[in-house]
């Protein structure tokens, strides 16, 4: 969870790019996925879902030092700047931090829209555990299921537990040693 910070040439373009996706006009938020610009629009049901999520976490936070949040993650050396719906993260490195990178969360959740289903199913999924995220949880809204990954690899996760349909209780290991209650996803 410490790695240090990309540092970009000034003629680099992955400088070029995510400083621009970081400064455009008319829209709150915006990600890098493989190159592609896409501006993020969630619909209030995926955000209830996201903030059932946050509200199940929020207990076990405090005495883990975190916080959660849908801040920036720079996945450098790529073309790709995600933000996720969901990211559980040290508070000392939030605080006057820009874009953490995703071995510096405890958990990267996606919930999946019509629009971008197989960007988190597939392509996030890949990229998270390429670059280290201990973590993810997929909530498949269209598939109504949940899958937790975890052991990170450059292949990708090692350990798959799901999809479970949403109603099944699902355990997120330590350092959380919780149950999510999934039944109102």
């Amino acid at each position: 969870m410490n790695a240090p910070s990309h540092v970009y040439a000034p003629d680099d373009p992955e400088t070029a790019l995510k400083y621009a996706v970081q400064r455009i006009r008319g829209f709150d938020r915006v990600q890098v996925v493989e190159g592609l610009i896409e501006p993020l629009s969630p619909s209030w049901d995926h955000e209830r879902t996201a903030a059932r999520l946050r509200q199940q976490l929020t207990p076990v936070l405090p005495a883990l030092g975190c916080m959660a949040g849908s801040g920036d993650l720079d996945l450098a050396g790529s073309p790709n700047w995600f933000v996720p719906d969901l990211a559980v993260v040290p508070r000392e490195l939030a605080k006057g931090g820009g874009a953490l990178v995703p071995d510096q969360t405890l958990l990267v959740v996606e919930v999946t829209s019509e629009s971008n289903g197989d960007t988190d199913r597939i392509v996030k999924r890949r990229r998270y555990a390429e670059y280290g995220a201990p973590l993810f949880l997929l909530v498949d809204r269209q598939q109504r299921t949940c899958t937790l990954s975890s052991a990170p690899g450059n292949l990708g996760y090692t350990k798959v537990d799901g999809p479970h349909p949403f109603g099944t209780p699902l355990p997120l290991p330590e350092p959380f040693g919780l149950e999510l209650d999934t039944s109102d996803f």
